[in-house]
């Protein structure tokens, strides 16, 4: 794994691919590092490059205040990863990635006339839906750290390490602040395809949280239910990386209106 260095610190690639046919950007859960997607190249298409995003607050980049908004975010993000966007690509993003690639899909439509060939949303409720997350951002930390745990995100390790949840914590804020001050703004739907994934047991986001994606796009829709709750991206990754690369491999063909459960 490596930094792409033109890319600055903003890409980590797990398996580096010049001759790729496609890239897929790929955006964490808050609190979550680009580490997540790191073995996904060989569960993929052998022609599609993982880009993994890692934002400001995390990895080598955790002396870099993290965003606390997506507009600011993504003023930062796209003149960074613009000259990447050069040949076909996708996006994948669950949870607060999930948000953040949407609005990049927008913000890139609307600025360049670019749209990726997918939009790969897992764990997130559709605009404007709010966050039911329990952990607000603004809590006392002994009751923001005690709702880290019920949301099974943190594994319960870190979260005995004092020393290490003061570097954690501000950073969780940052980006819990990011989802839950989001306000969507209407505009056109996208053109592309999107690809939603969520957990049956999930408690944070529903079924009909999840269905209501799909007047956000005039492309092919589809809606995949795995076992697990929110973090169902670790716990039923097999699954959901079998059914990224289908779709990806069938150059996002999916059929409209598919509501899948696994």
């Amino acid at each position: 794994m490596k930094f792409q260095s033109a890319a600055n610190r903003w890409l980590i690639l797990p398996k580096p691919n010049p001759a790729a046919a496609m890239r897929l950007f790929c955006l964490p859960y808050a609190g979550g590092s680009p580490l997540v997607f790191c073995n996904w190249p060989s569960s993929l298409p052998n022609d599609v490059e993982v880009c993994a995003i890692q934002l400001p607050g995390r990895g080598m980049r955790l002396s870099e205040p993290p965003f606390t908004k997506v507009e600011p975010l993504l003023e930062s993000m796209i003149p960074v990863l613009r000259p990447f966007f050069d040949k076909p690509f996708a996006f994948f993003g669950h949870s607060m990635g999930g948000l953040i690639s949407f609005e990049l899909a927008r913000a890139l439509r609307l600025r360049f006339g670019l749209e990726p060939e997918c939009v790969f949303l897992a764990g997130r409720q559709a605009p404007p839906i709010p966050d039911r997350i329990t952990a607000r951002y603004d809590l006392p930390e002994p009751q923001f750290i005690e709702e880290l745990r019920h949301l099974n995100g943190t594994p319960p390790e870190i979260l005995e390490q004092p020393e290490l949840m003061r570097l954690l914590v501000p950073l969780l804020r940052a980006e819990f602040e990011l989802c839950q001050t989001y306000v969507y703004q209407p505009g056109p739907p996208l053109d592309c395809p999107l690809s939603v994934f969520g957990g049956v047991d999930d408690a944070e986001v529903s079924h009909e949280e999840l269905e209501a994606w799909r007047p956000y796009t005039t492309g092919a829709f589809s809606l995949h239910m795995l076992p697990g709750d929110h973090f169902f991206i670790r716990t039923a990754s097999s699954e959901l990386l079998r059914m990224v690369s289908e779709d990806l491999k069938t150059k996002r063909k999916v059929s409209a209106g598919d509501v899948d459960y696994v």
